[in-house]
């Protein structure tokens, strides 16, 4: 059976997540080049996650906050 597609609270809050994240980027002065580089993945990741396409998994969401040097919580 093929999962449930996400509810609309789910696809707020994973833009919201995205949204902050690009937010904490431009205020480092960072690409998304740069923060893919510094977290360890590709920037087409970066870029879902940002415009709320993709659902980062929490080992990627930490090693963006490292990569950003924002607290965790700031981002979620």
């Amino acid at each position: 059976m093929p999962p449930a597609p996400p509810s609309p609270r789910v696809l707020a809050a994973r833009r919201a997540v995205g949204e902050r994240i690009r937010a904490a980027r431009l205020h480092a002065n960072m690409t998304q080049e740069t923060l893919a580089e510094r977290a360890g993945i590709d920037r087409q990741s970066v870029n879902g996650i940002e415009q709320g396409h993709a659902s980062p998994v929490l080992d990627n969401l930490i090693r963006i906050a490292d990569a950003l040097e924002v607290p965790l919580r700031d981002l979620v």
